[in-house]
């Protein structure tokens, strides 16, 4: 065994990844606080092909140095919009036909593992605030709570770690 160098992984450039068909998936960030966490968004939606990155309310946007600083590029990869409130982008979303998941522990969540996404269909994917969680506005505009599945004394994840978690699941149904 021996590690791949950066030649042998045929990465494809930012023009051929844009041209490329995606995953029918979108991340929503609703109040992201943490710079990193949007940047580490950015490079787990492009290892994945998801479509788009919708970055709502306070979360920042690109250009920014501490995004840059986690997304390694792949904020000039991934396709994002910016709307000044995540019910917004929901609300663009649910028109276009995407079934909405909050990634949130509610009196209604479905445990990540027992929730099947299906191939055909479109998922947005919403991920809230550090400290909050997804906001209350958002809860009637979903279609689905999803939460993963935990066994320690913490009942939560970083959202960077949260959101490769759901995006693998989604993506293995998905593609």
């Amino acid at each position: 065994m021996k590690k791949l160098s950066t030649s042998e992984l045929n990465r494809i450039s930012v023009d051929d990844y844009k041209s490329t068909n995606k995953i029918p998936l979108v991340v929503v960030l609703d109040n992201i606080r943490s710079m990193h966490n949007v940047g580490a968004a950015f490079r787990t939606g492009d290892a994945f092909a998801i479509e788009k990155i919708f970055l709502c309310g306070i979360t920042a946007k690109p250009p920014h140095r501490d995004i840059q600083k986690t997304a390694l590029g792949a904020q000039d990869s991934v396709a994002w919009e910016y709307t000044s409130t995540t019910t917004e982008a929901l609300e663009q979303l649910k028109a276009d036909g995407y079934i909405l998941c909050i990634i949130e522990q509610t009196d209604e969540s479905v445990q990540l593992n027992e929730f099947a996404f299906e191939s055909g269909k479109k998922y947005a994917v919403v991920f809230g605030n550090e400290a909050f969680g997804v906001e209350d506005a958002v809860l009637p505009l979903a279609d689905v709570a999803l939460e993963i599945p935990q066994f320690g004394t913490k009942h939560s994840l970083n959202v960077s770690v949260c959101l490769g978690v759901v995006l693998w699941e989604a993506v293995k149904g998905l593609r």
